[in-house]
């Protein structure tokens, strides 16, 4: 029970770090996009100190990047909150419910980047708009992004609390059960970036 709960939790955590994490990423006007097969969105969060990973299934970015000219450069991202899973049938049946992600009512999380500064080679803070269940934060995500070939990758973490999203409302917002600290990872993969 106590683990199905906070899986849900750790969920709602990792669609705002996605959401995070996908503005980060150059994916597309026209041209350029992202490549759903080799890319994902994970969130850690701990429940009675024991970290738990999960991850969304379902995100789109639609991305207008280029490394010269960073003051017009765009990201938006959005997540679909019913594709969070823990990996465990009876959690991921939690996570859809009004405590946590309230799928029903905010059935995707956003994202929409205002500013993208270099930082060093490769290196990128994305600044935007984080939104989850109906409560925004402004949020900086750091990228780091690659190229090989025709693929761009972009990848990096960052913290949010999820208390500030109302994920794990009522006696989930106990955080000595589970910690309001959560780890946003992504590894995002795209076409059609111009050479960094």
């Amino acid at each position: 029970m106590w683990t199905n709960k906070f899986s849900a939790l750790s969920a709602g955590v990792v669609v705002a770090g996605s959401a995070a994490l996908l503005m980060a990423a150059p994916a597309a006007l026209a041209q350029q996009a992202l490549v759903p097969a080799q890319s994902e969105i994970s969130f850690v969060s701990k429940q009675m100190g024991v970290p738990v990973e999960g991850k969304f299934k379902k995100f789109d970015a639609q991305v207008s990047f280029d490394p010269a000219k960073l003051a017009t450069s765009k990201v938006a991202f959005t997540i679909d909150t019913g594709s969070a899973t823990l990996g465990v049938k009876e959690t991921d049946a939690e996570l859809p419910k009004s405590v946590w992600f309230n799928v029903p009512k905010f059935p995707q999380a956003t994202f929409q980047s205002s500013s993208i500064k270099s930082v060093g080679a490769g290196k990128y803070e994305v600044t935007g708009k984080l939104n989850i269940k109906g409560a925004s934060q402004d949020v900086v995500v750091p990228v780091t992004l690659t190229q090989s070939g025709a693929t761009t990758t972009a990848q990096g973490s960052f913290p949010i609390k999820r208390l500030s999203f109302k994920i794990g409302e009522n006696e989930w917002a106990d955080t000595s059960m589970v910690a309001d600290d959560v780890q946003v990872k992504f590894k995002l993969a795209l076409t059609g970036v111009p050479k960094l």
